[in-house]
């Protein structure tokens, strides 16, 4: 198969995956039910993945790798600490919050072997937080426990228990104006907690 037509029907597959997992959740969902929506052999679904498990773990490096692009084109030499956690605030809010990422969470919470969670966090909190951590530790010239301590903090501020909500289906996906204003009130917290000028 040509790495252009492989590449569509990898996007097939994602796309009829993403799409089961919201109609009938992550255990309701099958590899022959994928490989029928993206008009595709299960065959071939069993040949790249290696099963549902794999499947849903590309999508988590997928989304992840999304992420962590999205975010470092946000961060550039030429900009301070803040202005760098001005720009990745939003950014970071509304990825987390995404249709895509909720849906992902949910596969994680319904899987039983926890292996989804694990690259869930892999992927994602694991790659993200330090660079996180760093910006603060620059920002406040500060040593790593305290780096550690204030990103945690801020991360607290700006997400809270909305990626909860948003999986469990009690809040909406935010508009930009709300992640905005909740980034914003975020990082502006952060600093008073922790005293930076």
């Amino acid at each position: 198969m040509r790495a252009e037509k492989r590449r569509q029907k990898k996007q097939d597959i994602a796309e009829a995956a993403y799409a089961l997992i919201e109609e009938k959740g992550y255990l309701g969902t099958s590899m022959l039910a994928i490989a029928k929506r993206a008009k595709a052999s299960n065959e071939t679904l069993y040949n790249w993945y290696g099963d549902k498990q794999g499947l849903f773990k590309e999508l988590i490096e997928q989304n992840a790798e999304q992420v962590r692009t999205l975010l470092q084109s946000s961060t550039h030499p030429q900009c301070s600490p803040e202005e760098t956690l001005v720009t990745l605030g939003p950014i970071l809010l509304k990825l987390l919050l995404s249709e895509r990422a909720i849906a992902l969470n949910r596969a994680a919470a319904a899987d039983p072997t926890g292996e989804l969670g694990h690259a869930l966090s892999a992927a994602g909190r694991e790659t993200v937080f330090p660079m996180i951590v760093k910006l603060f530790s620059d920002l406040g010239h500060m040593d790593n426990d305290q780096a550690l301590e204030t990103a945690q903090t801020y991360l607290n501020l700006l997400v809270g228990d909305q990626q909860i909500r948003r999986a469990i289906g009690t809040l909406a996906e935010p508009t930009s104006a709300e992640i905005d204003a909740r980034a914003h009130k975020a990082l502006i917290l952060t600093k008073k907690l922790f005293n930076f000028s």
